[in-house]
């Protein structure tokens, strides 16, 4: 439980329908938070309204301490990575890690048969067991977050909300008088009270360095105070010579501690290679033709798939825009997910 609408009425659908339901929250802050904080998504604040909310359907709550788990999957590799050139996706590894392959095995030894969750996600049994599949809400499906999860966890999940709109949702909260019925979506990263961009200016040494125009032979057109504040597809921010104002990110090259812009035709993908590859189904099951994502916002786009030695390459039926390292490349058929990998490099 988050302490929102999408858990609250998942609880509640879980109680109407029998289950004998175990409310939790994972406990993810320090002692010491920054301004604004306490309004973010597993905050005390939040943990406040899912106690209230578990009293209100009338279940036990739990709130579980995993800072320490929480520091090392998510905090402590966040800003390393950006200092490397690349755009982490820690959603990822803390559903992962913690959210789903800790709380399945902490719910098993409390006795619990499942564990559920308020994400707009599909779990289909299939021929080979169980699957995770879309959700019916194409705006609200969360399972490009979820493509990581070890496979073995998808028989112990249960996620109810998985055929029903947010609005829905909020017409259920509406009907059973939840206070938490209007309550805004929460979005972005749970532990930045601000923006990335000024998280990592808080956390990381500035080091000043050429930006390089590849579209015109790498002259230098300006210079930046550190390559962990750009992502590839940026055109903002660059402080550019007025020659060169439509100019993107296409690269960062930490060795060189340069940044590397060009047109919008260079920031272009055909194919990408991907590393720490999960499937949650046997390889063999991949047809060669998939549905991928490279972004969360974005539209699935089809793909040829080859898988290599300790991933796999993508070629695109058509180009895609800013393919990012360190980001999450998600792989589809039809509606059923099928894994991914994290980017490592595009080509």
């Amino acid at each position: 439980m988050s302490g929102g609408v999408d858990s609250s009425v998942a609880t509640s659908l879980l109680r109407e329908q029998g289950f004998d339901v175990v409310g939790s929250m994972l406990r993810f802050w320090p002692d010491e938070r920054p301004a604004g904080a306490f309004d973010l998504c597993c905050s005390p604040t939040a943990a406040f309204d899912a106690r209230r909310m578990a009293d209100r359907i009338d279940i036990p709550f739990y709130l579980l301490d995993y800072r320490e788990a929480f520091d090392r999957v998510v905090i402590e590799p966040f800003v390393p990575e950006y200092e490397a050139g690349t755009t982490p996706n820690p959603c990822v590894w803390c559903n992962r890690e913690i959210k789903f392959g800790s709380m399945v095995k902490r719910a098993q030894a409390l006795g619990c048969e499942f564990m559920a969750t308020g994400h707009y996600v599909r779990r289909v049994d299939g021929p080979g067991g169980a699957e995770l599949h879309r959700g019916l809400d194409d705006d609200k499906d969360q399972t490009y977050f979820l493509w990581a999860l070890p496979r073995e966890l998808l028989p112990y999940l249960l996620f109810p909300l998985g055929e029903l709109t947010k609005e829905q949702v909020r017409e259920l909260a509406r009907e059973r008088g939840f206070s938490t019925a209007d309550k805004a979506s929460s979005s972005g990263l749970c532990f930045i009270a601000t923006t990335v961009k000024d998280y990592l200016r808080d956390n990381t040494e500035a080091k000043p360095g050429p930006v390089l125009d590849a579209a015109d032979g790498f002259a230098e057109v300006g210079r930046h105070d550190g390559i962990q504040y750009f992502t590839i597809g940026q055109r903002k921010g660059l402080n550019l010579v007025k020659s060169h104002l439509d100019r993107v990110v296409i690269e960062l090259r930490p060795g060189d501690n340069a940044v590397i812009v060009g047109t919008r035709d260079m920031c272009m993908s055909d194919t990408l290679s991907a590393r720490r590859v999960n499937l949650l189904c046997d390889p063999a099951d991949v047809p060669a033709r998939v549905m991928a994502q490279v972004r969360y916002r974005q539209a699935p786009v089809p793909a040829r798939i080859a898988f290599t030695e300790g991933g796999f390459d993508l070629e695109f039926e058509r180009p895609m825009f800013a393919v990012s390292p360190g980001q999450s490349a998600v792989l589809w058929d039809g509606d059923r997910l099928l894994g991914g990998g994290v980017i490592a490099k595009p080509g």
